[in-house]
């Protein structure tokens, strides 16, 4: 990229925009966002290794829409194995379903219907076959014991699974389309999909949408992707080979201070394993780190200290960088030293993405933006005004350090909670208008093609060399936000 007016400090994505270039990109649909470092990603999206952002239900969503989620360190390895197998037998196109028996109870439905966007339980009989789909609107006035088998009040839509099995490319998208007429035709926005009489999964209309625009995330056997973050201390090279038995496609080792000699102890024992998939390791701020760890065997540097919502550390040690000028140092390092960087931390809007982009992210991290979502791990509570939320929290912070260390000793586990850099608790509200991920990404995505598209960028590389950027001031920022109400 280039600058119109040449920085003379360092900068964060607030500071700058993005100005258009002459174009030959007819159309926002027609960019390719894949990502070129090796995962395989087919949108360069990652959603961060924090305890409240990413489980089982934000990897199997992630990776069916293209992008990537990692498994927080902090999970146990048992937990992080069975995770990983479940999602390596997850359907690359139907959702998985909350199902319930019609012998369980409207409360049980309830407590499970936050899980998913879509707000909707399927009933399934001892077989599996389907007897109906049960929504919030159907436990009006009803007992919160009645059984689910005594408030169904209509047949769903139920679809064969053979009507969609219909190969890739052009044939999978009409048989997408056909699908989706037929939920209109229906009248509805949500259908089981069965196979040999047994339910397989779920599909919604905008579901059938997007899996024409988005392309998931695979291994060689066509399934899933998931990535899994390792620690630098204790037995690294062992939970690493578990991990990679287990079947995760990308390792990221993971640590606040990433130019450190731990880490490269741990670099060490990962590649003494021959991995076989990409290896990240991070975090760090500077061209030096980064050439570093990418000598070590790196292939991915995670850029990034401070920038996070939940993150204190620049208040609590002044150390860090402002984001953008970090991720455009470490990225031009990187490139020349054969690898390529994760810009971690710090986006708030898409704007953000595509600046980390243009800045050379071959991806780029959302942890708090993404912990706002139905498919993150936390309980969906309400404040006083009938907001629903999340919880969040850093993980450096006293919370997550007490759960990281919950096997130690009382005097052990306490001394270390001293030592706090993070928020322990922050409330994430979901947007009532985008309350899942995939509806964040949908605004993400847009925003990326579209930006790509003023710069004539017809994939990522052509962005990182064609994106002009000029440094603005404060009240240049703030008139480029929109106005909610007149003034």
């Amino acid at each position: 990229m280039r600058f119109l007016n040449e920085p003379t400090t360092d900068l964060t994505y607030s500071d700058l925009f993005l100005v258009p270039s002459r174009s030959d990109v007819i159309s926002r649909l027609d960019v390719d966002l894949a990502a070129d470092d090796g995962t395989g990603s087919s949108i360069p999206l990652v959603a961060a290794n924090m305890t409240a952002v990413t489980g089982k239900r934000m990897a199997e969503t992630m990776a069916r829409r293209g992008g990537l989620a990692v498994l927080p360190q902090d999970v146990p390895l048992d937990v992080l194995r069975d995770v990983t197998a479940w999602l390596k037998t997850r359907h690359p196109v139907l959702e998985t379903p909350v199902s319930l028996s019609p012998s369980d109870t409207v409360i049980d439905a309830l407590h499970l219907m936050g899980k998913r966007p879509h707000g909707a339980v399927v009933v399934v009989d001892g077989s599996g076959d389907v007897t109906g789909v049960v929504r919030g609107a159907d436990f009006e006035g009803q007992d919160r014991f009645a059984s689910l088998a005594s408030v169904i009040r209509h047949q769903p839509l139920v679809l064969e699974a053979e009507t969609l099995d219909a190969g890739t490319g052009a044939d999978s998208a009409q048989a997408l389309r056909r699908a989706f007429d037929t939920m209109d035709a229906a009248g509805t926005d949500y259908a089981p999909v069965q196979q040999g009489g047994a339910l397989m999964g779920v599909l919604t209309r905008k579901g059938a949408l997007r899996s024409t625009l988005y392309r998931p995330s695979l291994d060689a056997d066509g399934r899933l992707k998931v990535a899994a973050a390792v620690g630098i201390n204790g037995d690294v090279a062992g939970r690493a080979a578990q991990l990679l038995a287990a079947g995760v496609d990308v390792l990221v080792l993971d640590t606040a201070h990433g130019h450190q000699q731990k880490m490269f102890d741990a670099l060490a024992a990962v590649k003494s394993l021959s991995p076989g998939v990409p290896v990240v390791a991070g975090n760090v701020v500077t061209a030096e780190a980064t050439r570093e760890l990418i000598r070590a065997g790196a292939d991915i540097v995670k850029v990034g200290v401070g920038p996070g919502a939940m993150c204190t550390t620049r208040m609590m040690t002044a150390v860090g960088r402002p984001q953008f000028s970090a991720v455009l140092e470490c990225s031009a390092a990187a490139r020349e030293a054969g690898g390529r960087v994760w810009a971690d931390g710090g986006v708030r809007y898409p704007r953000d993405v595509a600046l980390a982009l243009a800045a050379g992210a071959s991806q780029v991290m959302i942890g708090s933006w993404f912990a706002g979502t139905h498919e993150s791990p936390g309980d969906l509570q309400l404040d006083a005004a009938g907001r629903q939320y999340k919880e969040s929290f850093g993980m450096a912070s006293a919370r997550a350090v007490q759960n990281r260390n919950q096997r130690e000793g009382a005097f052990e586990k306490d001394r270390k909670a001293l030592f706090e850099e993070g928020i322990s608790t922050s409330r994430m509200f979901l947007d009532p208008v985008r309350p899942g991920v995939e509806d964040l990404l949908d605004m993400i995505t847009a925003g990326l093609r579209s930006s790509m598209s003023y710069a004539g960028a017809a994939d990522l590389a052509a962005f990182r060399e064609r994106a002009v950027a000029g440094i603005q001031s404060a009240a240049g920022y703030e008139e480029g936000r929109p106005v909610p109400q007149s003034w």
